[in-house]
C-alpha cells in the first residue's frame, strides 16, 4: 500500500527523521492559510498523488508571494497528473502540500527496503541523488552504496559511518545522518513498511540533513495489524478494478490486453497469461480467485473482468483441488446470467468435479466453449479475440 508525501512525513516527524516545515490543502484557500502558518516567504506547492517524477510533470510549483501560492494550488487542485510513473489517464489531484522552501546546498538518495534474496534489510545510498537516480542506477551503478543489516544486529554505528562516507558528508553531519537512518529503522520495524524512500535527502546551507521528500510503502499482508495505516489509503489513487478486487480477497492485476483470465493460484495463472503470450495474444488482467473460493466470490470476479472495456474474451483456467469445478461453473453461469453477456468465454476446467461443472456448462446454452486443455484454451481465446471463429 502507498500513502501520500504529507501522510509520509508526519510518520517521519513520528520517529525523529527531519522534515521541512508544510500543511496539506485540499483547496486553494486553504493553501493561503498554510502558506500564513509557515515562516518564510516562498514556498513551494506540490501535488499529492501516488507517483514519482511529479517536478518534470509540472506537479511542484515555487511560489513567491500568496498570490502565487493560490494560483498554483488552483492550477494542481481538481487535474490529473501525468507522470513517467503512471499511465496515459494519470493520477487524481484532490490535494497538495505547501512547504517552507529549503534552501539546496546538496542532495542525495537514501532508501531503506528489505532484500529477499538475503533476507536482510538493506540500506540504498548514492551522492548522485535527486529526480534522475534511476538514470544513476543504470548508466553508473557503481555511484550507488548498499549497506546490509543483520536482523539479530541492528543499525550499528559503522553503518552510520560507510554511508557517510559513501556521501561525503562532513564529521558535524554523522550524527545526523546517524539518527535519521535509526528513525527510518524504527519506523520500517513499527509499522511493516516494504519500503521508504528519501529523496531527496538535502544539506541546507545551514549544513542540517533535512528529507524533503518522503515516500513509504507497507507491506499489503501487515496492513490488517496497522488501523492507522489502513486509514492513510487513498482508493482515488488506485486502480478502481483492483481496489474493488480487494473488497472480494481476490489478486487482481490490470493490464492492457484483452483476454480476460480468471485463473485459480498464482503460478497457474502466470502460465495461463504466458501461454496467451505465446499464442500470439494479449492478457488484460491477472487474477488469482484463490484456493478457497466459491460461487459468490467467482460471480464478482467474472463482474471485474467484463468491466474493463478492453476485454473481447474471457479466459477461465480452473484445477479443482481445494475449489471443485462444479463451483466455479456455478459462479461462471450467475455471472454470465446477470451481465447478459456478448462476448466469447472460453473454459478449461480439471480436477474434483470436473465432469459436473462441464455437463453444467454445456446444457447452460449460453454458448460457453470448453476446452480440452491450457495449449487449446490459450488458442481459442486468442482467436475469438480477434474477432475470428473458433
Amino acid at each position: 500500500m502507498n500513502i501520500h508525501e504529507y501522510q509520509a512525513k508526519q510518520l517521519f516527524r513520528d520517529f525523529a527523521i527531519p522534515v521541512p516545515l508544510g500543511a496539506v490543502a485540499h483547496t486553494a484557500d486553504a493553501a493561503i492559510t498554510a502558506a500564513q502558518g509557515i515562516p518564510g516567504s516562498i514556498w513551494v506547492v506540490k501535488a499529492q498523488v501516488h507517483a514519482g517524477a511529479r517536478g518534470k510533470a509540472g506537479g511542484i510549483k515555487v511560489a513567491r508571494s500568496l498570490d502565487e501560492v493560490k494560483a498554483g494550488a488552483t492550477s494542481l487542485l481538481g487535474t490529473r497528473l501525468v507522470t513517467h510513473q503512471t499511465d496515459a489517464n494519470g493520477l487524481p489531484v484532490d490535494s497538495v502540500w505547501v512547504e517552507q522552501a529549503s534552501a539546496i546546498r546538496t542532495e542525495f538518495y537514501l532508501s531503506l527496503l528489505l532484500d529477499r534474496d538475503s533476507e536482510r534489510l538493506v540500506f540504498i545510498a548514492s551522492a548522485a541523488g535527486g529526480m534522475d537516480i534511476e538514470a544513476v542506477a543504470a548508466e553508473t551503478p557503481e555511484k550507488i552504496v548498499k549497506i546490509k543489516l543483520h536482523p539479530a544486529a541492528g543499525l550499528q554505528p559503522y553503518h552510520g559511518r560507510q554511508i557517510a562516507d559513501a556521501l561525503g558528508l562532513a564529521k558535524e553531519q554523522h550524527a545526523q545522518l546517524h539518527n535519521i537512518l535509526n528513525g527510518m529503522v524504527d519506523l520500517f520495524l513499527a509499522k511493516d513498511c516494504s519500503q521508504i524512500e528519501i529523496n531527496p535527502l538535502i544539506v541546507t546551507d545551514e549544513g542540517d540533513l533535512v528529507a524533503l521528500d518522503a515516500k513509504i510503502n507497507f507491506d499489503d499482508n501487515a496492513i490488517a495489524l496497522h488501523p492507522d495505516i489502513a486509514a492513510l489509503r487513498d482508493t482515488a489513487q488506485e486502480d478502481a478494478r483492483e481496489a474493488e478486487a480487494q473488497q472480494y480477497d481476490l489478486n487482481y492485476i490490470t493490464l492492457s490486453g484483452n483476454i480476460g483470465c480468471m485463473v485459480n493460484g498464482a503460478g497457474l495463472a502466470m502460465a495461463t497469461m504466458d501461454m496467451i503470450k505465446l499464442k500470439g495474444g494479449a492478457p488484460a488482467n491477472f487474477l488469482d480467485v484463490g484456493g478457497g473460493t466459491n460461487t459468490e466470490k467467482v460471480k464478482e470476479a467474472f463482474k471485474l473482468i467484463l468491466s474493463d472495456s478492453n476485454v473481447k474474451a474471457v479466459l477461465v483456467n480452473i484445477f479443482g483441488g481445494i475449489v471443485k469445478c462444479d463451483v466455479i461453473a456455478a459462479g461462471i453461469l450467475a455471472a454470465v446470467e446477470e451481465m447478459h453477456l456478448t462476448i466469447p468465454v472460453v473454459v478449461r476446467l480439471e480436477g474434483t468435479n470436473v465432469q459436473q461443472g462441464l455437463d453444467m456448462l454445456k446444457n447452460s446454452g449460453l454458448g460457453l466453449v470448453a476446452a480440452e486443455d491450457l495449449n487449446q484454451a490459450a488458442e481459442l481465446a486468442v482467436t475469438l479475440a480477434e474477432g475470428k471463429h473458433a
